[in-house]
């Protein structure tokens, strides 16, 4: 063969390659359904395994398999020793392979129910979702929440595997129960397209080439119908959309915009908007690193850069003027909580959609999902791996689409403000319209001039400590100081308070949050006032006092800490309450069965034991510089 051809026959199979599309899927279902032999299967039926892996295959099969002296295709996939020793998939395997047709990057999502976080992850990106199921066992509590995620998650594409047909004799009568069992699942869930193939992904049975054992199927191969279904979305009639990635400024020559286009197409010329501000332009040129561009569609990343310069930052949106996404600060979402520690309504988390990262609180749960039956239940809190349907409200509007329209502009995650941890994945459904119509009204007389009149500095002394700590004698002594002085003060109580605006809150957590949100927010308008507010309360959760901190102004706020022993507390106690929780008869009293988060950098730390209140309150009139 000549130099030329063979060059050419090279070139023309990379391009090949290149132009393929590519289809991303995950298996999920619940625990022992065969997931990560389905896809070490493909893998070795495919021939895409080299010597050297097939040898170690067979060599961690006989130490670590599940199949005597056959290969255990499912080693393949469960990496992690735990994995291995204990049968199970933990975390997502991410596993890439290819065919003539096309490419493929699978994830194999662990079927434990105590893992599910981690199956969301593997959905997010998927276009497709292999939905296995034992034909001995059928439908189980983890295959309709992992097809309920799937819904949420708008993948359309379903294959139903009715996996193990060979442990129940291939029984078409067994396979066609299962199959409408499910079927009359994914229509109540609003899944489109569902396709079942009966398997035996251990013996191969209609993987690649169809089974002699089934001969009542006469569908697709499971390889035949990855290689073939369609499942692109098209978000084109959306409109030109991208998040702001990046400002590129390498030199006072150029200001550009990246970021990678999520939906529709733009040229140079292309009138556009950035939101939320709403400021207007024209697209001047499309950069890449090979050259300018006459024209960019969703997919690529690129650098725009504008005809006129407009303020733009990171997680703002550039979208087509004529056509642009809404606006909100108010929404309602469906959730999947992730975390460890339950949802509370009223609770602040950061909330990242896009490029943007925002505050954001739970302000109502509508309701959760029971995923069985998709019946809904009340609820005050969500656990994890409850799914449910609730309002959320942003400290700041975001631009934004129905998750159905656009993934990358209506799906977020919620971030743990303490520790950074991702504690619930959601999908935004439409803006509650009702905030549109709120505004703020302008009034004349401000803060400045309020406290003008009174000669202060409007604070928010904000005491903190156990039941029985001497925040409320400290904080009188404080505000009867301060009135002496003559200063205009406030003095909320926790237990004044519970008789009147917050009569209708017990003590749960739920409860607490609210009654410091509430607490918080009228504290915020005394201020506003001119006075100088003291607020007593246990408020014993870190997130909820860092909500209320962040109401105020720089310096406005101060977290008086009331340190007291819970030994000394209860030697304190006159009203005789924690004896009643130690006896179980008062239920989630802090200290005792419900926790107490201790302040961890408070302006005022108080230490009560050997020091009398009066010369604590000093301590506090000086740190005000009144002393």
């Amino acid at each position: 063969m000549r130099t030329d051809d063979a060059s050419a026959q090279v070139a023309a199979y990379l391009h090949q390659h290149e132009t393929k599309s590519l289809l991303r899927f995950i298996t999920c279902g619940s625990v022992d359904d065969g997931k990560s032999t389905l896809i070490g299967r493909l893998l070795h039926d495919t021939h895409l395994l080299l010597d050297d892996q097939v040898a170690a295959l067979e060599a961690d099969s006989r130490r670590h398999g599940t199949q005597g002296e056959d290969i255990d295709f499912a080693l393949l996939v469960d990496g992690l020793a735990a994995e291995r020793e204990q049968g199970i998939t933990i975390d997502v395997a991410y596993r890439y392979f290819g065919t003539d047709k096309r490419k493929f990057i699978v994830a194999d999502c662990p079927g434990h129910e105590q893992y599910t976080r981690n199956m969301a992850t593997g959905a997010s990106t998927a276009d497709l979702a292999i939905v296995l199921v034992d034909a001995r066992k059928g439908l189980l509590t983890q295959t309709r929440r992992h097809s309920y995620i799937v819904s949420l998650l708008g993948i359309r594409h379903v294959v139903l595997a009715v996996n193990k047909m060979d442990l129940v004799d291939y029984s078409q009568a067994r396979f066609d129960e299962i199959v409408a069992s499910y079927r009359a699942l994914a229509e109540s869930l609003g899944i489109e397209y569902v396709t079942a193939i009966p398997l035996s992904a251990l013996k191969g049975d209609n993987m690649l080439e169809p089974s002699i054992a089934t001969p009542w199927y006469s569908g697709e191969t499971l390889l035949g119908h990855l290689e073939t279904v369609q499942v692109q979305r098209d978000h084109s009639d959306i409109g030109f959309r991208m998040p702001v990635q990046w400002v590129c400024r390498p030199n006072q020559g150029f200001r550009g915009f990246a970021g990678t286009v999520v939906a529709g197409e733009v040229t140079p010329g292309t009138e556009i908007v950035v939101l939320p501000s709403g400021r207007r332009s024209t697209v001047a040129r499309i950069v890449t690193a090979d050259g300018d561009l006459d024209h960019v569609q969703a997919g690529q990343a690129v650098t725009l850069t504008l005809s006129d310069e407009i303020d733009a930052s990171r997680g703002d949106v550039i979208a087509l003027a004529r056509q642009p996404p809404e606006v909100s600060d108010q929404f309602a979402a469906h959730l999947l909580w992730l975390g460890e520690d339950s949802l509370l309504p009223g609770r602040p988390y950061w909330l990242k959609i896009g490029t943007r990262t925002v505050g954001a609180s739970v302000t109502e749960i509508k309701h959760k999902i029971d995923v069985n039956t998709q019946e809904y239940l009340a609820a005050k809190s969500i656990d994890l791996n409850e799914v449910a349907y609730c309002n959320l409200h942003l400290d700041q509007p975001v631009p934004f689409e129905a998750y159905a329209d656009n993934q990358v502009l209506g799906g977020f995650i919620l971030i743990d403000r303490q520790s950074n941890a991702t504690v619930a994945a959601g999908t935004l459904d439409f803006a509650l319209r009702r905030a549109g119509n709120i505004h703020w009204q302008h009034v004349d007389v401000d803060q400045s001039a309020r406290s003008r009149i009174k000669h202060q500095q409007p604070r928010c002394l904000w005491f903190t400590g156990l039941s029985g700590s001497g925040k409320s004698t400290i904080a009188n002594l404080v505000e009867k100081r301060l009135l002496a002085m003559g200063h205009h003060t406030y003095l909320l109580d926790g237990d004044n308070v519970r008789h009147g605006l917050n009569k209708d809150l017990g003590f749960t957590d739920e409860d607490r949050v609210e009654n410091i949100r509430r607490v918080a927010e009228v504290a915020k308008l005394m201020t506003d006032a001119g006075l100088i507010v003291l607020v007593s309360f246990i408020s014993p959760f870190r997130a909820e006092r860092r909500m209320a901190r962040e109401l105020f102004s720089e310096g406005e706020f101060l977290e008086v800490f009331v340190d007291t022993p819970l030994a000394l507390a209860e030697q304190r106690d006159v009203k005789g309450l924690y004896a009643k929780a130690r006896r179980g008869e008062l239920r989630n009293f802090t200290g005792i069965d419900s926790p107490y988060e201790v302040p961890e950098a408070p302006e005022l730390h108080l230490r009560t034991v050997h020091v009398e209140p009066a010369e604590l309150a000093e301590q506090i009139v000086r740190a005000l510089g009144l002393g």
